[in-house]
């Protein structure tokens, strides 16, 4: 559905700019953004996928993956078409950079959501997720609000490029980020992503400094980020310029989109797993079977906290406040004690429900 896109400038002819991410682009009367869904009609800004939702799911919260935020819940995951990134390795790649008349999509409004949301048993929220939330902005916003109101929780999942005034509207009503640091050099950015760095670094920051729960994700792909000096002073940034208590993300690549390299090894996982904890508290490996870096573990007494097979979730050193039973340091601090703290796989939700 079209409505009117936030965050625009008027130009001379008909032409407008779009300020919503660091593209900034200008767009003559017809013409479409590089995030394929906001688009110049008549001198006037539009968004065109206003609630047409490609993907929805209830997930495990570890899922996204927010591993700190709530953990053992799940959540109502939610997504549309487009992405201001194109991504060569792109696992979404059939929504993400899907034209908009491409997919297929069911219309749902905000309250639609929230509905959903309301009706799913044991679930704390929403996830904007699956495709680049920051580029269905005004459906994000509206929902989000709604969800605030109904006592539910909202999440992004997002590769963070995103200017900073938009961001700053983002941050009054989403909850937790995980945000996908992809590399640690420009040059990635710009050959395999057609983005920037820089302003995913200044996204981190601002997060960050705005106190929201934040964990980030980072995907090692074979010969094209998984230089371990580059990686390394990647997280050394992380835990100079943000904090060593944010959760890091380490995942595995398999073959996706127009990236056909195999497998990351799994000792290039576990090689950068011990790098990252040299400076950072909380590391994972993701999307990797039997090597049990998944678990959380107390940074001080190193006593086992929360322990990970798949999504199941078993929180056995935790209190009901989030501290460890056996120091009582403080450790998760989104943390919801329940009887039955297991996760389910996730599964879908039908347009009908």
């Amino acid at each position: 559905m079209k409505t009117k896109a936030s965050y625009f400038i008027e130009k001379e002819g008909k032409a407008v700019q779009c300020i919503l991410c660091p593209h900034n682009c200008i767009l003559k009367d017809g013409a479409v953004g590089i995030c394929r869904v906001r688009q110049n009609n008549k001198g006037q800004l539009e968004t065109i996928n206003f609630g047409d939702i490609t993907a929805l799911a209830i997930d495990p919260i570890e899922k996204k993956p927010l591993y700190h935020f709530y953990p053992g819940t799940q959540i109502l995951s939610v997504g549309t078409n487009g992405c201001n990134m194109s991504c060569k390795f792109c696992q979404n790649h059939h929504i993400s950079q899907a034209n908009s008349n491409s997919y297929f999509a069911r219309s749902f409004s905000p309250e639609d959501i929230i509905d959903l949301a309301k009706r799913q048993k044991d679930n704390i929220g929403i996830a904007f997720t699956y495709n680049e939330p920051s580029i269905f902005f005004e459906f994000l916003i509206e929902t989000s609000k709604l969800a605030k109101i109904a006592g539910l929780k909202n999440v992004m999942i997002s590769n963070g490029y995103i200017n900073r005034k938009p961001l700053l509207e983002i941050l009054e009503t989403i909850d937790a980020f995980n945000i996908d640091l992809k590399a640690f050099n420009d040059k990635f950015y710009k050959k395999i992503t057609k983005s920037k760095l820089q302003p995913v670094l200044e996204t981190l920051k601002t997060i960050n400094a705005q106190e929201k729960h934040l964990e980030i994700t980072h995907l090692v792909i074979p010969n094209l980020n998984d230089d371990p000096v580059e990686f390394e002073e990647m997280v050394k940034w992380i835990s100079s310029e943000l904090s060593p208590w944010i959760p890091l993300h380490i995942s595995r690549y398999f073959p996706h989109f127009e990236v056909s390299y195999p497998p990351t090894p799994i000792s290039t996982l576990l090689s950068f797993f011990e790098i990252a904890k040299q400076y950072l508290q909380h590391v994972y490996v993701g999307n990797a079977q039997n090597i049990e870096k998944s678990d959380t573990y107390c940074p001080n007494c190193k006593e086992l906290l929360i322990e990970r097979e798949f999504y199941n979730i078993d929180t056995v050193g935790l209190d009901p406040n989030g501290k460890c039973t056996h120091c009582h340091t403080p450790v998760i601090k989104n943390f919801k004690d329940n009887e039955n703290q297991t996760a389910s796989r996730s599964r879908k939700v039908l347009p009908s429900q």
